[in-house]
This record gives C-alpha cells, sequence and structure tokens, in this order.
C-alpha cells in the first residue's frame, strides 16, 4: 500500500498519478503498486515537478509495517526517533545561541 500526499498537484502529474493510485480528496492518492512502479513514479515526478511536495507513506518490512518519506516543501515533517516514524505537523527550527 502506498499513500501520497502532495501540494498542488499540476494536472500532468495527477493524471498520471490516476493511472495506478485513487484519489479518494484532492491530491491525497492511495494504492498498491509494486516498489518499482512506485519508485519511478516518485522520480517521474521529482524531476517534472520538482517545486511539488510530497509526503509519501508505503508498506515496509520494518516494525511499524511502513516508512514515510517526504520532498520538497511540505506541510509536515516525517521524524524518525528511536526507530519510529512521527509525522511533526509544527515544526520550529531550535535556534543555536553562542
Amino acid at each position: 500500500m502506498t499513500v501520497i500526499v502532495a501540494n498542488d498537484t499540476p494536472p500532468a502529474i495527477r493524471g498520471l498519478l490516476k493511472r495506478w493510485f485513487i484519489e479518494p480528496r484532492p491530491n491525497i492518492f492511495v494504492g498498491t503498486v509494486n516498489r518499482r512502479t512506485r519508485e519511478k513514479t516518485i522520480e517521474y515526478i521529482r524531476h517534472n515537478a520538482p517545486d511539488l511536495g510530497l509526503l509519501i507513506i508505503a508498506s515496509d518490512n520494518s516494525s511499524q509495517g511502513f516508512f514515510v518519506r517526504t520532498f520538497g516543501k511540505t506541510n509536515r515533517n516525517a521524524v524518525k526517533k528511536t526507530g519510529l516514524y512521527l509525522i511533526a505537523e509544527k515544526w520550529e527550527e531550535e535556534e543555536e545561541t553562542i
């Protein structure tokens, strides 16, 4: 299972994603594709829409059963703490004090 959450998907990219995924809500794509198809699709999107923010959640053999990856600017950040993926909704960088 793969879930792709995109920000303002261009029509050409949306059409490509609809080949393998359903779109239950705008800019959210869900489907079951093999790893190679998923990676090639993500590579195509990143090449043809480099400014598009992506949050990808896909099946994996980890303890949680999935992995999380982000590309570009997204509203949420994936954080891996002690081997578990978490999603940070609001992210503030800590300022370094000297």
